[in-house]
């Protein structure tokens, strides 16, 4: 693949996943999508949850199993190194594609916020937004997506080794973006049965990917990692509890 080829590839894979981005904070908060997690049921409600935790499942096999070093190392040898991270968004995105189109609502309401109440759950949700897209530019937005990788083939960069470092919020929670995905899963103005499977489900994969991640954190940067993990929370902080402003952290993948 020739180096313009490769940043074409790169951008127009990093443009899907923005507007997977933008159509997923309407999906799962349930605002002007044509499809949502909330809704009327149209399939029996074995069928419908056979397909939900279907959906669910292929989305974690992909994100997770792309995401491992012994995967990687296989799928290089058919990619170009410098497209793997970008084929991985691409087929992320697709994936939520997937969930967006086949998801099917369970009906039945656990909890329906109005008025004061819905207006600071929406803005609790937001929230998550916010502190998922902030959390991306701290571990460095542009490697996460494959940008920075297909720039680098066209100006003829070598690649760098990952950087142990830990910026601002890394400080207070060892994985600041999962807390804003869990913000995101469970800051529901509505609460469906289908939202909340949704919501149990994605929760358990995070607490599954920390472990596999944080995993290959430690293969990569020893002790250093380990003493990392033994200062600071997983995803609750320690109010109160002083930080050197010297602690390392990471970039994270996954």
């Amino acid at each position: 693949m020739s180096r313009i080829a490769t940043l074409i590839y790169g951008v127009l894979c990093y443009a899907i996943f923005l507007g997977v981005f933008v159509y997923a904070i309407g999906f799962v908060g349930g605002f002007m999508t044509p499809t949502s997690l909330d809704g009327a049921p149209t399939r029996p409600l074995i069928e419908a949850l056979a397909i939900d935790l279907g959906l669910l499942a292929a989305f974690a096999i992909q994100h997770s199993g792309m995401a491992r070093p012994a995967f990687k190392r296989w799928w290089t040898r058919i990619v170009p190194e410098p497209v793997e991270r970008s084929t991985y968004v691409l087929a992320s995105s697709l994936a939520m594609v997937a969930l967006f189109v086949l998801w099917q609502p369970i009906g039945g309401v656990i909890w329906r916020t109005e008025g004061v109440v819905l207006s600071a759950v929406i803005a609790v949700y937001l929230f998550g937004w916010a502190l998922l897209l902030y959390s991306t530019f701290l571990i460095d937005h542009f490697d996460l997506f494959g940008l920075r990788q297909v720039w680098h083939r066209l100006m003829g960069y070598q690649p760098v080794p990952p950087q142990f470092y830990t910026p601002t919020l890394y400080k207070l929670v060892r994985h600041p973006l999962y807390v804003g995905w869990l913000v995101i899963f469970w800051a529901a103005p509505t609460m469906t049965v289908a939202h909340f499977v949704f919501a149990v489900m994605t929760t358990a994969y995070i607490l599954i990917a920390i472990q596999l991640e944080e995993r290959d954190l430690v293969d990569v940067f020893g002790e250093q990692y380990l003493n990392y993990r033994r200062r600071t929370p997983m995803l609750v902080p320690r109010l109160g509890v002083r930080r050197n402003a010297s602690t390392p952290s990471r970039v994270t993948r996954g």
